[in-house]
């Protein structure tokens, strides 16, 4: 069988899994934020942190919850990991220095997960279980209960409520995240992904000799870090590791989390607003896009440019033989379309255009099916911005699904986009300017500048992927960085509650033969194209200068 029909198949495959899932998991995600019932471990959850669950929340006091819960558990990861050393179970590992400590607990906190360490030589089981286990669990949940609250704005009428943020965050991971941890931690153990909390032991090398490894939970944090489109990985390597990613079956299965929720959230959207065409309209947008990025990363990927191609029969530099050039592109472009940021597999090796795809990826801000809650919220600007654009052009005030997209409205949406690319372009700019941070640079020219670009791009878009090459373990680095996960996380969100208690106070307006039909074909073409208009053309400069250069040239 050909590599080209594998990935082929693989794609078949996932597709089928992914529809199969789509219907049951998107409504079991409407029951679960619509119901008006507490299971017993929740009531016990809300009593401990002194929260009403039936408490009505606008979109100010929606947003200090999410805001407080997250500066608690910047806090908390923060001194877990500066008290490592005298902590029970952290295998002999020093505390960690305050610099990384902030980059790290801003990382997680804000659903990025980026990481400049070695994880299996400086994080105990403690701080990796007790910290990055949990906060990829909670991060999501943040994330999957801003979306539903801003589909709630669009749900609701003549009222500013949006629910309670304290219940959809419980819901959200007692009823949704956990479950299907366990269900995918257990598949992962079965693949050969370890499981234990055994301490420091050799491990036996291909060819003799042998090296130094420790164990840990790793299938249980490498299902959620994958659901909840996190990306941490226990190991440096990532889900390039065998013992997180042992073949092309646990890949698969990988991949097939990493697109599950955000994917299903799109029926969730439309059970809730009251018409799943609408849900199928924004699902549509997002299958072209990944279906479009997947084909054309192949293509990138498998294109032969000379004898050293056409031996290995395509770019294999930086790629696991056991996933192959097929298994390895689909792996980064779902991770890059999502806030995953998992790898497995070095994008820096990837050919200069096949690098800008997964930088364009990031760029178009991960709605393709996007991060867990921020994927469905992002698409969900963009149709907002995209309504807009088809008001102005026949002359008519713009609506959707029932509410008026006014001045104030596009003004939050245009807020909402802009702020990732001055974040991004923004430190680009003062990382390439500044002689420190170039020190950094592994590679000189276009390609060292993609590096500085592709991690800013992944902080601000909390993906948290790495182009590799970049010795990003620096204080400039870890403080900017970190400081950009958390604006990039929490600044979106502000404008995204004030847009869903805007259009919570709307009354609903009736539907007339000027209405535009935003869930037909051409609703989903106008919303395609106002993605890559909108957002992608706002950083064609920056791209122009590093991945295009550098695929040009070659």
């Amino acid at each position: 069988m050909s590599p080209v029909l594998a990935g082929a198949l693989q794609m078949l495959a996932l597709v089928a899994a992914l529809a199969l899932a789509h219907r049951p998991l998107g409504d079991h995600m409407a029951r679960v934020y619509s119901s008006t019932r507490h299971l017993r471990i929740e009531k016990w959850i809300y009593r401990a942190v002194g929260a009403d669950p039936a408490t009505e929340m606008r979109w100010p006091a929606y947003l200090r919850g999410v805001l407080a819960f997250s500066a608690v558990g910047v806090l908390f990861l923060y001194l877990l990991q500066r008290l490592q050393g005298s902590l029970p179970g952290s295998l002999g590992f020093a505390s960690i220095d305050p610099d990384q400590a902030f980059n790290t607990a801003a990382s997680f906190v804000a659903n990025t997960n980026w990481q400049s360490y070695y994880g299996e030589q400086a994080m105990g089981h403690v701080v990796q279980t007790g910290g990055l286990a949990v906060q990829n669990f909670v991060s999501a949940a943040v994330g999957m209960a801003v979306a539903v609250a801003l589909v709630r704005g669009f749900a609701r009428s003549r009222t500013g409520e949006l629910g309670n943020f304290w219940s959809d965050l419980v819901r959200g991971t007692v009823r949704v995240l956990l479950p299907i941890s366990v269900v995918g931690a257990l598949v992962l153990v079965a693949t050969g992904v370890i499981q234990n909390f055994s301490g420091i032991h050799e491990v036996g090398q291909f060819g003799g000799g042998t090296q130094q490894w420790n164990g840990g939970a790793v299938a249980s944090q490498e299902a959620v870090k994958v659901l909840g489109t996190n990306g941490g990985g226990y190991f440096n390597a990532n889900s390039a590791h065998p013992f997180e990613n042992p073949d092309g079956l646990s890949n698969l299965f990988e991949v097939f989390l990493i697109l599950l929720i955000p994917s299903a959230m799109t029926r969730t959207f439309g059970r809730m607003v009251g018409s799943l065409k609408q849900g199928y309209a924004i699902l549509a947008t997002m299958a072209t896009i990944w279906l479009g990025f997947t084909a054309l990363m192949m293509w990138t990927e498998f294109s032969h440019h000379g004898p050293a191609f056409d031996l290995a029969g395509g770019a294999t530099e930086g790629k696991e033989t056991r996933f192959g050039i097929a298994g390895s592109s689909i792996f980064a472009v779902a991770t890059t379309l999502t806030s995953t940021g998992a790898v497995n597999s070095f994008h820096s090796s990837y050919t200069g255009l096949g690098g800008g795809i997964t930088l364009l990826g990031m760029q178009l801000g991960e709605i393709a099916p996007g991060g867990v809650g921020s994927g469905l919220y992002g698409m969900l600007i963009m149709a907002v911005v995209a309504v807009f654009l088809a008001g102005l052009m026949v002359g008519r005030t713009p609506e959707y699904l029932g509410k008026k997209i006014g001045t104030r409205e596009i003004k939050l949406a245009a807020c909402y986009i802009l702020i990732t690319p001055a974040l991004v372009l923004g430190f680009t700019a003062v990382a390439m300017a500044l002689p420190t941070p170039g020190d950094s640079m592994a590679n000189t020219g276009a390609h060292g500048f993609s590096e500085i670009l592709y991690a800013y791009t992944s902080g601000a878009n909390n993906n948290g992927s790495a182009f590799a090459g970049l010795n990003a373990d620096t204080q400039w680095f870890n403080t900017t960085l970190g400081i950009v996960m958390l604006l990039g996380r929490f600044l979106p969100m502000v404008f995204v509650l004030a847009l869903a208690g805007s259009l919570a106070r709307q009354s609903p307006v009736p539907a007339t033969a000027g209405t535009l039909g935003t869930q037909k074909p051409l609703f989903s073409g106008l919303l395609l194209a106002t993605v890559v208009i909108v957002t992608g053309l706002t950083y064609f400069p920056a791209l122009a200068l590093g991945p295009l250069a550098e695929g040009l040239a070659s």
